[in-house]
């Protein structure tokens, strides 16, 4: 069987190094140019639903959520209805980041599709779709405790 994981593997970690480098600038640790696009693409959005759109664990996005927000580049504003849920919100600040982040997210996309045409990318982004739904969906199972039988 072909080893695909390490490939995607590396192709996120090139990319993740590449983001971090590039946004240091900006005052964006590690990350959180994930966070700062999903937020202002789900404006509102709770810490647990963040979480789950991106599959990290709560303790680590509640951490960089938390430093952001200290960066003056997030707001929570609790819910009326329920005082457990923050809703999240970019801040001008961080409005003012999202199209650097989306002009990368566009370069870096046409970078890694060079030397394929239209049909092959669109092949290439349905079996990739299809590999994220299989692993988020057990990512969720042993994030809920569920033991995976090699």
């Amino acid at each position: 069987m072909e080893d695909i994981l390490r490939e995607i593997g590396s192709i996120a970690r090139s990319l993740d190094s590449i983001s971090n480098i590039e946004f240091k600038q900006y005052e964006l640790s590690k990350g959180q140019y994930l966070y700062l696009a999903r937020v202002f693409e789900n404006p509102g959005i709770i810490l647990k639903d963040l979480c789950e759109l991106i599959c990290v664990d709560k303790t680590t996005g509640s951490r960089a959520i938390n430093n952001m927000v200290k960066n003056g580049l997030l707001i929570k504003k609790t819910d009326s209805s329920n005082n457990k849920n923050q809703h999240l919100y970019v801040t001008k600040k961080g409005e003012e980041l999202y199209p650097i982040i989306n002009n990368e997210n566009n370069y870096s996309s046409k970078v890694a599709t060079i030397g394929l045409n239209s049909d092959e990318i669109k092949e290439l982004t349905n079996l990739l779709n299809k590999v994220k739904t299989n692993v988020v969906k057990d990512w969720k199972d042993v994030k809920n405790g569920k033991k995976r039988d090699y």
